[in-house]
């Protein structure tokens, strides 16, 4: 699942009584631009009372990482609905990108809460510093100490003069 963050302005159409109406800014996680302006008519509407039959979208932006190669800890403020009512949740993520860790959200609440995706809103997303993390999960992951085993073992020939370009056999890469 692809989710990009938008930055969305908008505001309700210009009147006589009110000719320069306030305009209201948005981040708003969806897969594409015309998600991104539903998501944002749905909470303009439940907070603003305003329709889209009555507002105007001024600007639609992407916003891209600014640092794509190096790991942070998310944590994510989660407000989801249930067969059996409203629920708030915090939640913390190790990703590259904060698209990535609310698409690492997005995963973990339909499997482990059943939560449809149209049910899931995002509240808030911060940067946490290693030392401020509180889920269990994200602290094992973030240490410097952390050693994962090899997966994949290829032998290589110890000389030049050993090395074969076509083998009769396949590889072995299972750890013996």
């Amino acid at each position: 699942m692809s989710i990009k963050q938008f930055l969305i302005a908008g505001r309700k159409l210009p009147s006589k009584n009110e000719p320069n109406p306030q305009i209201y800014k948005m981040r708003v996680f969806a897969k594409n631009s015309v998600l991104a302006k539903s998501k944002f008519w749905y909470f303009l509407k439940k907070q603003r009372r305003i329709k889209k039959a009555n507002g105007e979208i001024l600007a639609v932006s992407e916003i891209f990482e600014k640092n794509p190669t190096s790991v942070r800890n998310y944590g994510i403020v989660v407000r989801y609905r249930s067969r059996t009512g409203i629920h708030n949740m915090y939640k913390e993520y190790r990703d590259v990108s904060v698209c990535g860790a609310v698409s690492q959200m997005y995963m973990e609440m339909s499997g482990r809460h059943r939560a449809v995706h149209d049910t899931i809103h995002v509240v808030k997303t911060v940067v946490v510093e290693t030392s401020e993390l509180r889920r269990q999960k994200t602290i094992v992951n973030a240490s410097n100490k952390a050693v994962f085993p090899k997966t994949k073992l290829t032998y290589r020939a110890s000389t030049p003069g050993e090395k074969s370009l076509f083998l009769a056999k396949r590889p072995n890469t299972t750890i013996v």
